[in-house]
Order: C-alpha cells, then sequence, then structure tokens
C-alpha cells in the first residue's frame, strides 16, 4: 500500500556553482531594488534529518492511533500480496502446467478472494493516510500562523511577505513528506520488503541469500546522491521563495508598475529570478531521471541473475516453473519496496531543507511575551483608568546602533490630548510601539495607571489600547465586520452608532449594500477619508480608554482632512489620547506637546508656548502654514473617579 500524494521531488544539481552563484546575484539584486541591504533574510541553519523528525513528529499527536491503523493495513494488504503470489504458484503449477481446469478453481476463488480483501484494506488504509496527512498539514500550518503573529514588525521588514508565504505552503508540504507521508511509505515498504524476502526465503533459501546480496546496490546508489541533495533541496526552496515574492510585490504595486512604465523592468525581474528557478529544477529533475535510470538497471540485473539461476535449478528438477515464476514475482516485488525506501530517504534529505526554513521562523523568539503567572501585577479583566506614563525610556531596534529613543519621560491621564510631533525619523511611532508592547524599552519603563506594562498579560494591556494607524487596516470582509472586529460582543445597533458617531452612517448606507457592503485592501469603492472613519467608527466600538492615533490626516487632502476631525474629536473625548504627527491640524488643541528630535525630547509645552519659543516646534509649524488654522477643540476634560483599576 502506498499513498499517493502530487509532489515535486528536488534533486541534487550537475551546476552547483552556477546556481549557487545565481542566487547570489539574485539577492544581491532584490536587496538592491528593494533598498534594503539591512533587512537581509533570515540566516539559514543546517539541519539534521533527525533533529527535523524530531522538531515535527509532536504534530501528529492525536493522529498516532489512525497511523497505527495505517500501518495495520500496510501489513494486510502486503499479506495480501504475499499470499496472492503463492496461490499463482500454485495454480500454475497444478492448473496451467497440468493443463487441468478443475485444479484451476480452487486456487482462483482463493486468489480472487484475496485480491478483494487487499483492495479494501489498501483503499481504507490510503483513504485514512491521506486524511492523516492532510490534517497534520492543517496542524502545522496553522502553529506556523500562530507563530508568526506574535514576532515583532522587524521581522516582516526583514523577510519578504512571498517567501513566508511560500515557507506557509511548498515547506508545509515537504514537511509532511517526511514525516507522515514518508513514515507511512516506508513502514509500508518495510513490511513489503519482510513478507516478499520471507516468501522468497521459505521457497528457495539459497536463491535468495544469493538475490539479497545484490540488495545493497540500491542503498549504496542511494547514498551517492545524498550528500549534494540537501544543498540542492534548501536552493530550490529559496528560490521558490524569491520568485514568488517577486510575483507578489508586482501584484502588489502594480498601480506603481503601471505609472511609471516599469512593465518591462517588472518583467525583466521575473525573468531573472525564473531563470534561477529553471536552473535549478532542470538539474534537479536530471539527477532524479539518472537516480531511476540507474535503480532500473540495478533490478534488471537482478532479475536476470533469478532467471538465470532459476533455469539452471529447472533443469537439473530441483524446480517447478511454478517455483520459479513464484520466486521470480517475489524478487520483483522485493525491489520497488527497496528502491522506494531509497528515494523516500533522498525525499527525507531533501525534506530537511523545507524544515530548515521552517524552523528559522519558530525558532524566531517573539520579543516581547506574557509574564510569568506569578508576577502579574494587575486582576485579569479589569478595565484601566487611562493614565499613561513614560519614565527615563530609551530603546533601540534590533540590529540598529542608533537609539530610537533615549532617556523619554512624559505622562498623560484621561481627557488630555497629547500631541507627538518632530521631523521624520524623530522617534514618534516608537512611542506607540513601546505603549502597545511591540518592543520593551531597553532602559526605563513604560506604565500604564502606575503599572509596568511588562507586568500585564499582552491581551489585557491591549485591550485597554485603541491604535488607529497611518494605513487605515482593512479586512476582506463586510463593512460591519471591519467596524466589529474591534470587540467580540457587539450588535448591528451598536456597529450603527458607532458609525454615526465617527460621521460614517451615511455614506455606508447610500451603498447598494450598506453595512453588508464588502471591501478589502486597497479597495477603490471608498476613499481614504470614508476608510479612516470606518477605522474611527471601530475604534470607536473598541471603547478603549487609551487612543492612540498615529498621522490620523496623513494622505488626505484638507477637506477630507478637517472632516474626520470632528469625529476625532468625539473618539478623543474623556481617554488619555496621544496623537503622532508630523501634520499639526491639531496642535492648537492639544494639552500639551511634546517635541522629538533625535530620539530625543528637545521640546515640550502647548502650542501658544512652543511658538513663542521660536524653536524646532516654530519650523515644523511655520513649514505647515494650514495647521494654523486648526479648527477643532480640546476634548472634554472628564476624568474617571475611583482606583486605578475600576
Amino acid at each position: 500500500m502506498v499513498l499517493h500524494r502530487s509532489r515535486r521531488r528536488p534533486a541534487s544539481p550537475e551546476e552547483d556553482a552556477g546556481v549557487d552563484a545565481d542566487l547570489e546575484a539574485v539577492y544581491r539584486d532584490e536587496a538592491a531594488y528593494r533598498g534594503a541591504a539591512a533587512d537581509a533574510p533570515i540566516l539559514t541553519r543546517n539541519v539534521a534529518l533527525k533533529e527535523s523528525f524530531r522538531r515535527f513528529w509532536p504534530l501528529t499527536k492525536g493522529d498516532r492511533r489512525w497511523l497505527i491503523l495505517v500501518f495495520l493495513c500496510a501489513i494486510v494488504a502486503a499479506l495480501a500480496e504475499t499470499v496472492a503470489i503463492l496461490l499463482f504458484a500454485q495454480l500454475t503449477d497444478n492448473a496451467l502446467q497440468k493443463g487441468s481446469v478443475s485444479a484451476f478453481w480452487s486456487p482462483a476463488g482463493k486468489w480472487l478472494a484475496v485480491a478483494v480483501i487487499g483492495a479494501v484494506v489498501g483503499y481504507l488504509g490510503n483513504s485514512l493516510a491521506a486524511w492523516t496527512a492532510e490534517r497534520f498539514v492543517m496542524r502545522l500550518r496553522a502553529r506556523l500562523f500562530s507563530h508568526l503573529q506574535t514576532l515583532p514588525p522587524h521581522f516582516y521588514q526583514r523577510n519578504r511577505r512571498g517567501d513566508l508565504l511560500e515557507r506557509m505552503t511548498g515547506d508545509v508540504d515537504a514537511i509532511e513528506e517526511l514525516v507522515v507521508t514518508g513514515v507511512v511509505e516506508a513502514s509500508a515498504a518495510v513490511f513489503s520488503t519482510l513478507f516478499f524476502a520471507a516468501a522468497a526465503l521459505y521457497l528457495r533459501w539459497d536463491l535468495a541469500l544469493v538475490t539479497f546480496i545484490l540488495a545493497p546496490l540500491f542503498f549504496i546508489a542511494t547514498r551517492s546522491f545524498t550528500g549534494r541533495l540537501k544543498k540542492v533541496s534548501r536552493r530550490a526552496r529559496k528560490a521558490d521563495g524569491v520568485i514568488t515574492s517577486v510575483v507578489e510585490e508586482g501584484l502588489v504595486n502594480v498601480v506603481l508598475t503601471q505609472a511609471y512604465n516599469r512593465q518591462r523592468d517588472e518583467e525583466e525581474r521575473l525573468a531573472r529570478n525564473a531563470r534561477t528557478w529553471l536552473r535549478a529544477s532542470v538539474t534537479s529533475a536530471r539527477l532524479n531521471q539518472f537516480y531511476e535510470e540507474l535503480v532500473e538497471v540495478l533490478e534488471t540485473l537482478c532479475v536476470l541473475t533469478i532467471i538465470g539461476m532459476g533455469a539452471w535449478e529447472i533443469s537439473k528438477g530441483r524446480m517447478t516453473l511454478g517455483e520459479l515464476l513464484a520466486f521470480a514475482a517475489f524478487i520483483g516485488y522485493l525491489f520497488p519496496p527497496i528502491r522506494s525506501l531509497g528515494q523516500l530517504g533522498l525525499t527525507a534529505v531533501a525534506a530537511t531543507a523545507g524544515a530548515e526554513r521552517l524552523l528559522e521562523i519558530l525558532d524566531t523568539r517573539p520579543a516581547v511575551t506574557d509574564p510569568p503567572a506569578g508576577s502579574l501585577a494587575v486582576p485579569a479583566g479589569q478595565r484601566a483608568v487611562g493614565e499613561v506614563e513614560a519614565r527615563r525610556v530609551t530603546f533601540h531596534y534590533p540590529g540598529s546602533r542608533r537609539d530610537a529613543v533615549h532617556d523619554l519621560s512624559f505622562a498623560a491621564g484621561p481627557g488630555e490630548l497629547l500631541v507627538i510631533t518632530g521631523p521624520s525619523g524623530a522617534g514618534k511611532s516608537t512611542l506607540a510601539a513601546l505603549l502597545l508592547r511591540f518592543y520593551d524599552p531597553d532602559a526605563g519603563s513604560v506604565l500604564l495607571d502606575g503599572v509596568p506594562v511588562n507586568r500585564m498579560p499582552l491581551h489585557q494591556l491591549r485591550s485597554n489600547i485603541t491604535l488607529l494607524p497611518q494605513e487605515v487596516l482593512v479586512l476582506h470582509d463586510s463593512i460591519e465586520e471591519n467596524i466589529a472586529c474591534g470587540r467580540d460582543d457587539t450588535t448591528h445597533d451598536d456597529v450603527v452608532r458607532a458609525a454615526r458617531e465617527a460621521d460614517a452612517d451615511g455614506f455606508i448606507s447610500a451603498l447598494p449594500d450598506g453595512y453588508d457592503t464588502v471591501i478589502a485592501p486597497g479597495t477603490s469603492r471608498l476613499s481614504g477619508g470614508q476608510l479612516q472613519r470606518i477605522a474611527i467608527a471601530r475604534a470607536m466600538l473598541r471603547d478603549a480608554p487609551v487612543l492612540v492615533l498615529d498621522e490620523p490626516t496623513t494622505g488626505l487632502d484638507a477637506l477630507a482632512a478637517q472632516r474626520i476631525l470632528t469625529p476625532l474629536r468625539r473618539l478623543a473625548e474623556g481617554r488619555t489620547t496621544l496623537v503622532i504627527t508630523h501634520h499639526l491640524d491639531l496642535a492648537a488643541d492639544a494639552d500639551r506637546i511634546l517635541v522629538l528630535d533625535d530620539g530625543h525630547l528637545v521640546e515640550t509645552g502647548t502650542h501658544t508656548d512652543l511658538l513663542q519659543r521660536s524653536g524646532l516646534y516654530t519650523s515644523l509649524f511655520e513649514a505647515q502654514p494650514q495647521a494654523r488654522n486648526g479648527t477643532v477643540q480640546p476634548p472634554a476634560r472628564a476624568r474617571p473617579s475611583g482606583s486605578r483599576w475600576v
């Protein structure tokens, strides 16, 4: 019994050095294209077959009883084939050679019954094996996806989405071939080999031993191919990831491509990567075919040896024709499982390349984790008041030598509007990343209601903070689901009420499908201002005590920006609001303004105070004359009463 699944088995190339050079050139070209010399891919480490199996075998837990049943089916199927061959020998000697019709029926009936049993068991075993294999794929992909969601933003900046997608698909399939399909096929091959070898020994042990001497030739042939196979498999996986990334980036940037007439450049970029992939794939196919043909020659050599020795034995009267045919059948059936074991060895070695690429992700540690249960500083599930504080915070991003923020301190309470501004790269958005605990500070601490955020469960911390990022995040779903995704316990009336407060109900209701209208990332059905108001409605429904607005008016024209200022004011009422921006639309209404430059807090005060100082803030403000006409009123100063966690 063999589990059949479509697969592409890479083999070792004949031109390793050329493929290496191609891949290195591709990575250099792609780094230059993206301007990301510092954003190198995660490094590949060498992973042994044993370690690959050990790391991924635990994912079969829950399905191992089904694997045992598959193994039992493999045993029964191998026994059925063995019995069928013995019945064939009996039928040949008693019916065919003697020309007796009466001697035909009994072995023929038994042979048919055994064939039916073998077919039924084989079908059940293959079906169950396929089901188990796909469950493993689903489980591994879910684990990988879950881990990816814990990794910090810089991980995604340094690794291309297309390559990560290839790891989630092709590399996951390769691991399945190693851990599930490989084990099933190996067990089926081992059982078949044992039964056929035992039957051959039963018929003629002396001839069988002579034949078995030739069996190691298959393993020698296999071993000679494994040395370079892992290298080319790794290259093939990388080439797959590169070409997937190029296609994905080309589709995402299609507007840029068309607007700047870059079609030929993109086609050449794809062709350059495709040539590298083609070269690796073709050289793999060549050696794979060479292995197949070599094994075929070895099998023919073994069968001819058997027939020659059998003819000699028949001529001496020591063997019947039925025995020879049965013996030849057993040997003929014996070598395919042996060859299969050799091929599975090659496949397993190739799969370690996929294991390396997956373990690179799974072994990447999240930047932050939940604190130990005994060190939690707040009761679970309680809502924060919203007092935010930074105490002498210093932080630099992984891989950077420069501090993004240095020795920064500030505090803000409920009802306060705090504007954080400064030149590009000053460290403004880093504050949001530290408050939401995408990262922990290198020094100092960030606190919520006087409690260090690293002593709170991540889920609880982030449920008390609403982030409106610079790019409006949209799910491929209905508008209602996009608004409701910030909270679990929402009704349609809650969604409509939030949309009205965000000044979004009017244009949503005017759509043909209203709140059931499906939108997607990059949608052209709604304007940037409309999408921003949907995000504001989502934030209103979430109703967290701390609000972080990261460049809320960037990319909007003056009218659209003015249109969202009123909903933003409603959203900010009674909350601790941090506005991270270099557009100073809200500056005149801020309770305080923090001015950052190169990670340092260089100025702080109100809009009027800072203008009188004629410092950096004045320069930033005068560069944006439209900011002088800001119309948003300061949010209400209502402060919640009671304890810090109410």
